[in-house]
């Protein structure tokens, strides 16, 4: 789950981390008011959403002279013109796609003179299962663009859980961020400060892009990102109150409702697998034939009719499907529950597309028969390679 920044700095500065005085925005009559509050003699007004490269983004039917989602502004009330122009239309990045964001919410704070620019991320290592610290000197920018151009500029290491986290990690961040004096305290201070808020709240990923050095000589968190372990949400309450689903694709968000594991793509074929190997074999041999899986959904081991209803509606409400390929292997899951879920919801959203179903293990006399004697159009296959080439060739011919 991820948050807005206004969201995740509230956070830093409830743990005591440096950032700028700001206030969120999601009604333009407030941001006069918002703006007014804050001492200036600079405002940034930045648009919020859960996308990455706001500062180049462009926004849909742009004026002359528009710079992106992230502004200054030199004024009360030129902060409160820039986010009524925002607020409400939609944002285009380089991570939201062609299709942009809409922008709901506005965070403006105050300005910062800003004598370096730093980055500084936590994050969990997949390799190893332990947290890991990603600093760099090249900090407000594509940090994609530093590891492959200039790899020797990031410092990655990371924390070992037996012995914990040392005032020698701080100090190690610090010296690779060319910090001095009492920069280096700051930032042992800061990654403390961020080790504990990472433990503590479950987080997946924290980044700081830029960290700060003012020209006071402070650090300061100018920009944040927080990722969150969906898992382990039911521990936070809190955290889980900051969710804002209109940041998330509908068809996902109708998916983790019924706790099924669903992440759109932008291929032609649906696919609805039981486990998530199975739906990785499954999406590769469908591009093996020649065409592109829409989705991963992974229904699970224990699904009922009702999830299995709800996943063939969500596949189907995608107007970029082309044809559904159904790829079980029963063992937990029976052959028969997953095709007495399938007729029901054909004949509840009906059938506009080619479906391919492939059922194999617990009851799949009984699957079969179901489908046989629904009077579906559906075409069966023996195997997951009949069943690829069959959808493949429905949706090509």
């Amino acid at each position: 789950m991820n948050i807005h920044e206004y969201q995740a700095k509230a956070l830093l500065r409830s743990y005591g981390a440096p950032v700028s005085d700001g206030r969120p925005v999601l009604k333009a009559e407030e941001a006069k008011t918002a703006a007014g509050e804050m001492d200036g003699p600079l405002w940034v007004v930045k648009a919020q959403i859960h996308a990455g490269g706001r500062g180049k983004g462009k926004f849909k039917e742009a004026e002359a002279g528009e710079k992106g989602g992230v502004r200054l502004a030199k004024s009360v009330e030129e902060a409160a013109a820039l986010a009524k122009q925002m607020l409400g239309r939609t944002l285009v990045t380089h991570q939201t796609g062609p299709a942009g964001k809409q922008v709901n919410r506005i965070y403006i704070e105050d300005g910062s003179d800003i004598a370096r620019e730093l980055y500084l991320a936590l994050l969990v290592d997949r390799q190893t299962s332990r947290i890991a610290f990603v600093s760099s000197t090249e900090g407000g920018m594509d940090i994609e663009e530093v590891a492959h151009n200039t790899p020797e500029k990031i410092l990655t290491f990371s924390v070992d859980p037996a012995s914990g986290l040392s005032d020698f990690h701080g100090r190690r961040v610090a010296f690779a961020l060319g910090l001095e004096g009492n920069q280096v305290k700051q930032c042992v201070a800061l990654i403390k400060t961020l080790y504990r808020l990472f433990v503590e709240k479950d987080m997946e990923m924290l980044e700081i892009n830029p960290l700060i050095v003012g020209k006071d000589g402070n650090l300061k968190c100018l920009d944040a990102k927080m990722g969150f372990d969906g898992n382990a949400i039911y521990r936070h309450p809190d955290i889980a109150a900051l969710r804002d689903e209109t940041e998330e694709d509908p068809k996902e968000l109708a998916a983790s409702k019924f706790d099924l594991n669903y992440i759109a793509l932008d291929g032609e074929i649906g696919c609805m697998v039981n486990g998530a190997g199975l739906a990785m074999a499954t999406m590769d041999i469908i591009k093996l034939y020649g065409a592109e899986p829409a989705n991963f959904l992974d229904v699970g081991g224990g699904a009922t009719k009702e999830k299995v209803t709800e996943a063939f509606k969500i596949i189907t409400s995608d107007p970029n499907v082309k044809g559904i390929l159904v790829n079980i292997f029963g063992g937990i899951m029976r052959c028969d529950i997953i095709a007495e879920g399938i007729v029901a919801a054909v004949k509840e959203v009906g059938l506009k597309v080619p479906l391919v179903v492939r059922l194999e293990g617990t009851n799949v006399e009984l699957g079969k028969k179901i489908i046989n004697e629904s009077g579906l159009n559906v075409i069966a296959a023996d195997d997951l390679k009949d069943g690829a080439e069959k959808i493949v060739k429905a949706v090509k011919g």
